[in-house]
């Protein structure tokens, strides 16, 4: 006698927060492509600004406090969005960038460093940061964060 054997089919895919970050990342390069190299920066800055306010709760306070102290620290950095969030770029590339908690309904926001930033130390140093809060403490330790970045 034979035995009949299903198979349930099983799908791993993106996310609908992870599907929605590609298609913003998508429309970015759309009006980055657009705008060409007129006022970048200026518009750069303003979609930026734009995504900040959008923001609830913590991470819009922690994503405005952020804004204002890498722009004081790294005024050199220009600001754009990347997969809708805000950051902060050096000659074409993102040294660092904000993720708010929302986004992927995680615990904490994160400030998080790309390769660019030299941050090395050794064989094995951090690239992603959680944040909760901007106290004093925590404007300190990032300001030491971008400034060793860019050094």
């Amino acid at each position: 006698m034979a035995t009949e054997t299903t198979t349930k089919k099983t799908t791993v895919g993106f996310s609908a927060e992870e599907r929605a970050a590609m298609k913003a990342h998508a429309a970015e390069l759309k009006t980055a492509a657009r705008r060409g190299s007129r006022s970048a920066k200026a518009d750069g800055e303003q979609d930026v600004l734009a995504k900040i306010a959008e923001m609830t709760g913590s991470d819009r306070e922690i994503a405005e406090r952020l804004h204002a102290l890498i722009k004081s620290v790294a005024p050199e950095l220009t600001c754009k969005t990347w997969y809708g969030m805000p950051s902060y770029v050096r000659d074409g590339k993102i040294v660092c960038f904000f993720q708010t908690a929302a986004k992927f309904k995680t615990r904490y926001a994160t400030l998080g460093f790309n390769d660019i930033a030299n941050l090395d130390d050794g064989d094995l140093w951090p690239v992603n940061y959680a944040l909760q809060a901007m106290t004093p403490a925590v404007e300190a330790r990032v300001t030491e964060l971008v400034k060793k970045a860019l050094g």
